[in-house]
């Protein structure tokens, strides 16, 4: 069971608000149905209803990365419990729609197919695979992304712990913005000597020049 894929299900609901941006793309069913993915069945389940709960869910969830992201573990990882005891996985092994190269059915596991609702569902499979990811990598592996405004979450799955951004394009715009911020320094630098340097000329009396 690929419980690491399932953090993916955090990920995607956190970031469908960029609150810094002022925008949220979880506006109606279509978008309920759209966070599922591949998942088609559970999806078939959503109603207008799961927005204002997936947003609630969301929201929970931005704290935790959040928690994470400030170096503050304990918390972190008790907004994550609170969400794993009030959206319990239901596991179920499944299979005979996927059949594997030999035509035997390909046994997985499904853990929230039964759910009452779409919300815990989703919700559901978000924490279980977010506590995984948590507990295989560490609480420090959840982030904020740093390129301002984005304030997207992501898991670093890196080897060294080294990521910062959220995506290729954050970290790139944020390259181009300190580069562009480094050489406005040194010019202004160049700039400042340049005119202590005039004024230094300048005082300088006829005679010694």
């Amino acid at each position: 069971m690929e419980l690491a894929y399932y953090s993916e299900y955090a990920v995607r609901l956190v970031n469908s608000e960029e609150p810094e941006r002022g925008t949220d793309d979880l506006t109606g069913v279509d978008a309920v149905r759209a966070l599922f993915g591949t998942s088609t069945q559970a999806a078939a389940r959503s109603t207008d209803a799961d927005v204002p709960r997936l947003r609630a869910v969301r929201t929970r969830l931005r704290g935790v990365f959040e928690a994470a992201d400030e170096g503050d573990e304990v918390r972190a990882v008790d907004l994550l419990n609170a969400l794993l005891l009030e959206f319990p996985v239901s596991p179920q092994i499944s299979g005979h729609e996927h059949l594997d190269a030999s035509g035997r059915p390909d046994w997985h596991m499904h853990l929230a197919d039964h759910a009452a609702t779409a919300t815990a569902g989703y919700a559901a499979t978000a924490c279980m695979g977010l506590a995984f990811q948590l507990t295989e990598l560490g609480v420090d592996r959840l982030g904020i992304c740093e390129a301002a405004p984005c304030r997207n979450a992501y898991v670093d799955t890196s080897t060294n712990r080294s990521r910062r951004y959220c995506s290729d394009r954050c970290a790139t715009r944020a390259n181009v913005a300190a580069y562009r911020a480094r050489k406005r320094l040194e010019n202004e630098r160049s700039a400042l000597s340049g005119r202590t340097q005039d004024a230094a000329h300048d005082s300088t009396p006829a005679t010694d020049r």
